[in-house]
């Protein structure tokens, strides 16, 4: 799988996606103050890690790919939960990553400087979260070497989709 970035998706993007986005962020954000405020900060900083636009997301982009389909005449409910569900593998992974991030503050901070372990966090969030998709990448390979699935058989990254498909 080849990584690249493409910025054409800014452009598709409408106003209200991002408002939405932005009062999902904020809405999580103020309920992880209120129980933090309540509980302490060890029960809030739980929520905080909370991927806070993923809910707005995940909606969107099934949405997006439901309308799509809607336009072709088909019905674009499967292909919208599977691009919703790829997007939730990607926060799965940052989501590890993110621990790993709070765990080297938690046990660093102490003891070092706050530029140097968030450097060093930030390090490990990102080692972290390269480590888990290199592993989605390496287990996938495998899966499709024991069922013998073909390329084109596989969907956005869903392999059970692609496996049921397969033995249908």
């Amino acid at each position: 799988m080849r990584v690249q970035i493409d910025t054409g998706a800014l452009r598709d993007s409408k106003w209200y996606e991002y408002a939405l986005r932005f009062a999902f962020g904020g809405t999580i954000t103020a309920l992880a103050g209120i129980i933090a405020k309540r509980y302490g900060p060890e029960v809030g900083g739980l929520f905080m890690a909370f991927p806070a636009i993923f809910p707005a997301t995940a909606t969107l982009l099934e949405d997006e790919q439901k309308q799509r389909k809607q336009d072709e005449g088909m019905n674009g409910t499967i292909r919208g939960r599977m691009v919703a569900g790829v997007d939730a593998y990607g926060a799965s992974m940052g989501a590890i990553g993110l621990a790993l991030f709070a765990v080297v503050v938690w046990r660093r901070l102490p003891h070092s400087s706050l530029a140097v372990v968030l450097g060093e966090a930030t390090l490990a969030w990102l080692a972290a979260a390269v480590f888990v998709w290199f592993m989605r990448e390496t287990l996938w390979r495998s899966l499709k070497r024991k069922f013998k699935l073909s390329a084109r058989t596989r969907v956005s990254g869903s392999g059970e989709a692609a496996i049921h498909r397969r033995r249908r």
